[in-house]
């Protein structure tokens, strides 16, 4: 479907019809945060457990994070940044606040019985460091569903390269199209072929990320002098079809409603009696 083409989106409200046509025009949809306490409270635990880890005062968060390469080298920067995504989402009360941030977004674009990723992926990515790069790929290439979506929250004001580039959706039909021709080739080939056609991803800090993933992304060398800071997570509705990775394993619930509960524990009356 074309950008612009009319599509029936039922009985949805005209704010939502907005927001979902942006997703699947662009690929990508940028909102506020809908608990900026939230958003702060995770910010302040993650600075919190990094300076506890490497031994130092923490100073103010925002300031703390944007200035990390000054604390860490990039040898010892995977070590931490597996701690502290360990660390964190052994909080009992961190998904249910990572999921606040945007449950109003999620339920418009996906659903309001969802399926959330196990674990929130957390990504720190030094000035100048070329060690901590995600080259171009869509999940769904490596077997997510196509069903889900990803909310990316940075921890610190991204843009350019200290951000995420996508190809947006039209681009991204005429790249499967012509995908064999790059079945010998790296990614880095595949990027270069499409590098004048991605966009980067200018986001603040205070706001949101829900995008397609299985839409070409990444990054490159974090040219800007200050470490980028986001977290990652896949949403999908219940009920939908699943890849690779499969409900109870890599997917739990956050959100089922009451006649979902009908329907699980339902039993039909039995014909047989008690002789």
């Amino acid at each position: 479907m074309t950008k612009g083409e009319s599509r029936n989106w039922g009985f949805l409200p005209d704010k939502e019809i907005c927001m979902s046509n942006k997703l699947l025009d662009t690929g990508y949809v940028i909102t506020e945060v809908e608990d900026s306490q939230a958003l702060d409270a995770i910010r302040n635990e993650i600075a919190e457990l990094a300076s506890e880890y490497l031994g130092i005062s923490d100073s103010k968060a925002s300031l703390f994070l944007n200035q990390f390469h000054d604390s860490v080298s990039v040898t010892e920067l995977n070590q931490i940044r597996l701690h502290l995504i360990r660390k964190i989402n052994a909080k009992p009360w961190f998904r249910e606040k990572y999921f606040s941030l945007a449950p109003k977004a999620l339920a418009a674009l996906i659903g309001n019985e969802l399926a959330m990723q196990r674990s929130v992926n957390l990504s720190i990515q030094l000035p100048r460091d070329d060690s901590s790069l995600l080259p171009v790929h869509a999940d769904t290439w490596s077997g997510d569903s196509p069903f889900e979506l990803v909310l990316w929250v940075p921890l610190v004001d991204c843009y350019e390269t200290k951000s995420m580039f996508i190809l947006p959706p039209s681009c991204s039909e005429v790249l499967h199209d012509r995908f064999f021709e790059y079945q010998n080739k790296s990614s880095e080939d595949l990027y270069r072929a499409i590098e004048s056609l991605v966009e980067w991803i200018e986001i603040p800090y205070g706001k949101v990320l829900i995008f397609n993933q299985s839409l070409p992304h990444g990054n490159r060398v974090n040219d800007q002098d200050e470490t980028r800071w986001s977290m990652n997570c896949r949403f999908k509705s219940l009920f939908s079809p699943y890849g690779d990775k499969k409900f109870g394993e890599f997917f739990v619930p956050t959100t089922i409603r009451a006649a979902t509960h009908i329907g699980i524990n339902y039993r039909y009356p039995t014909n047989k009696g008690n002789a």
